[in-house]
């Protein structure tokens, strides 16, 4: 007999499975988030004090993700006011202080082990003055420049070459065409059980009146560039728990687990 923590798990395991078939509920959520993006309610929210553009079910669905693959370096493309960058330095800032209060070992606040890599098109000078100020800050590398350069890929390879654990979120342009670029450059550097989170997948969801003044739309955004690389990269798989649980999320189909080498 398993103990009460593995009932509890294997608990939680069914739960989350009834809620992947709960098509009445799916229909709902999709109504509520449809009418939130009216309010523009993923900008309603912060971490450490920035302004993050995320719903809370995925600030907690990427804290766990974190948490489970604990590693060494972050990539995001798409920086905006920075939040995000902050989310990752101070999850990755909790496991090395757990770390260390496990082994016994002194950090040194001046050399993180675990750090964050941001890459945008434009760090408006007052993002960067907010991000560099902020008590994470040690954690955080930024780069100027499109995600999909070259000169900005190599910088990034060369970021995380030797490191042990890379988890990848891109969340900058969402047009099929980027993202399917950014998906070609950015999933190779993740490691095996690691995630690439590919964010706003659920354009191809959104009705045209919520999209209409932007160059992405239902059939050239992130999800369907995410169908598209999966067509010729079985080493990475949609990992459905994370939505199924989340109900909510910008980003259906866009939790990658990469299964292989």
């Amino acid at each position: 007999m398993s103990d009460p923590y593995h009932q509890f798990l294997n608990e939680v395991s069914g739960n989350i499975a009834a809620l992947g078939e709960d098509r009445a509920l799916h229909q709902k959520t999709r109504d509520w988030l449809l009418h939130s993006a009216i309010h523009k309610y993923s900008y309603n929210f912060s971490w450490l004090g920035r302004p993050i553009i995320q719903y809370p079910q995925d600030i907690v669905a990427f804290q766990e993700l974190v948490w489970q693959v604990k590693p060494d370096l972050i990539i995001e493309t798409g920086i905006a006011h920075g939040g995000s960058l902050i989310l990752s330095a101070s999850l990755l800032a909790m496991i090395d202080l757990c770390e260390a209060t496990e082994s016994g070992e002194l950090l040194d606040p001046r050399k993180p082990k675990r750090t964050v890599l941001g890459i945008d098109i434009d760090i408006r000078p007052h993002n960067r003055a907010f991000i560099e100020a902020h008590p994470m800050s040690a954690r955080i590398d930024m780069l100027e420049g499109s995600s999909v350069d070259e000169e900005i890929l190599s910088q990034v390879r060369a970021a995380a070459g030797g490191k042990g654990k890379v988890l990848v979120s891109l969340d900058s342009n969402h047009t099929h065409e980027h993202v399917l670029a950014e998906l070609e450059a950015y999933a190779p550097l993740v490691t095996r059980d690691s995630y690439c989170c590919v964010f706003d997948t659920v354009i191809e969801d959104l009705p045209p009146e919520l999209i209409h003044d932007r160059p992405w739309k239902k059939g050239d955004n992130p999800k369907t560039a995410v169908w598209a690389f999966l067509e010729q990269h079985p080493e990475f798989e949609i990992d459905k728990s994370i939505e199924d649980k989340l109900q909510i999320t910008v980003a259906p189909d866009g939790f990658l687990r990469r299964s292989a080498d």
